[in-house]
C-alpha cells in the first residue's frame, strides 16, 4: 500500500473505528498522530484499553504513533499541532455519537459534531490538505422508503439530531471543496459491529443482557433490519479512500459537483433482520435469550441497506466477513475482554 512516509491525522483514535484504523494504518511506514478526548459518553477504560491496544501493536509495525487529548472545539490546541506538523491526510472520524442520546443531550452533538468539524475544516484550509476524509452515516438517509438507500437520494428530512449534523457535515465539507479545493471523501456508515465495539450498540447490549440472564428489548416488535458491517471491512474501506482522493466529477449532472468531493455510502450491502442477527447472536453464545417486544423508538429507522456500487467502482470495496464469522469473532473478544 502506498502510504509510506504519509503524516495522518486521524480524530476519534480511542473510538471503535479510530482504534482499528490507527492499527491497520501502522502497519506500513507512516507516522500517524491521533486526537481523542476520551469523554465519558461510554466506558472511558475501553478507550484506554483500546490506545493500549494500539501501544502494543507498535512493537511489531513500522509505523509511528503519537497521541493527543483535548476535544476538537478547542482550536487553539488543534492550531498548535498544526503548527508542528504537515498532515498529508486526515481522516475525522471523532464525533457525538448515538440516535437516542441525542434526545437528552442536543448540546454535546452540536459541540462535537459542528464546531468541533468545522475546526478540523479550517485545519484542511490551512494547511491545504490533498485528502480529506470524514465519517457520515447512514442516519441521514432517516425513512427513506427506497431501498437500498442511494448517495443520490433525497437526505433533506432527518428524523434525529445526529442525523441533522451529519447531513450538515457533509454540506459543510462541500462547502470547503468547492472554495478551497479540498479533495473530499464523506463515508456513510452503516451498523458497524466488531470486536472493542460501542457498548451502546445492539451487540455489546445483547451480549451483555443475554450472559447476565437478563430480558432483551426488541424495538418494533422485531420487525426491522440493519446492514451490518464488520469493522475489518470498514477499515479496509477508509485505507483505500487513503489512496484515492476525490477528484471533480466531469460529468455534470443535477447529482454532481464542481468540487473534488465525494459521498459513499460504506457497509455491507446485505441487511439482515433484528430477530435474524439476535438467533446468531445467541448461537454463538449457546444461550436463548429472554425477550420484551416494544414499539418504535423515537428518532430510530425501520430499516438500513447500503447500496455500495459507487464505492465498489471508485475503490474496489468488497465486504468479505459473513455475520455468522463476524459475530463469532466478537463474542470470542468479549468473553476475553471481561474475563467471561
Amino acid at each position: 500500500m502506498l502510504l509510506e512516509n504519509k503524516e495522518i491525522l486521524v480524530t476519534g483514535c480511542a473510538g471503535f473505528i479510530g482504534a482499528a484504523l490507527v492499527k491497520k494504518l501502522l502497519n506500513f511506514n507512516v507516522n500517524v498522530t491521533g486526537i481523542d478526548n476520551l469523554n465519558t459518553y461510554y466506558s472511558k477504560n475501553l478507550k484506554l484499553a483500546r490506545l493500549e491496544q494500539i501501544k502494543k501493536n507498535r512493537k511489531f509495525t513500522k509505523g509511528n504513533f503519537n497521541f493527543f487529548q483535548f476535544s476538537l472545539e478547542d482550536w487553539e490546541s488543534l492550531r498548535k499541532i498544526c503548527f508542528e506538523i504537515d498532515f498529508d491526510i486526515v481522516i475525522h472520524l471523532a464525533a457525538q455519537a448515538g440516535v437516542r442520546y441525542s434526545l437528552k443531550n442536543p448540546e454535546s452533538y452540536i459541540n462535537s459534531n459542528l464546531v468541533a468539524f468545522g475546526n478540523i475544516l479550517d485545519l484542511c484550509k490551512n494547511q491545504d490538505i490533498k485528502n480529506f476524509i470524514f465519517a457520515s452515516s447512514s442516519s441521514v438517509y432517516g425513512n427513506n422508503k427506497q431501498i437500498p438507500f442511494n448517495e443520490k437520494d433525497n437526505v433533506d428530512y432527518p428524523i434525529s439530531l445526529y442525523a441533522a449534523t451529519k447531513k450538515s457535515n457533509e454540506l459543510m465539507a462541500h462547502a470547503y471543496s468547492h472554495l478551497y479545493q479540498i479533495p473530499t471523501t464523506g463515508l456513510r456508515f452503516f451498523t458497524v459491529y466488531g470486536p472493542w465495539g460501542r457498548p451502546d450498540m445492539a451487540p455489546m447490549i445483547f451480549t451483555k443482557a443475554i450472559l447476565e440472564k437478563r430480558v432483551i428489548k426488541i424495538f418494533n416488535k422485531g420487525n426491522m433490519s440493519r446492514d451490518f458491517t464488520y469493522i475489518d471491512d470498514v477499515v479496509e474501506g477508509i485505507c483505500r479512500c487513503c489512496l484515492k482522493p476525490a477528484v471533480k466529477d466531469n460529468q455534470i449532472s443535477d447529482f454532481s459537483s464542481k468540487a473534488p468531493y465525494k459521498i459513499f455510502n460504506i457497509g455491507n450491502g446485505k441487511p439482515v433482520n433484528l430477530m435474524r442477527f439476535i438467533e446468531i447472536l445467541e448461537n454463538s453464545l449457546g444461550i436463548e435469550s429472554k425477550k420484551e417486544y416494544l414499539g418504535m423508538q423515537q428518532g430510530d429507522v425501520v430499516d438500513t441497506w447500503a447500496n455500495t456500487t459507487n464505492l465498489k467502482d471508485w475503490i474496489g470495496y468488497a465486504p468479505t466477513t459473513s455475520l455468522e464469522k463476524g459475530i463469532n469473532n466478537f463474542v470470542n473478544w468479549y468473553k476475553n475482554y471481561y474475563s467471561l
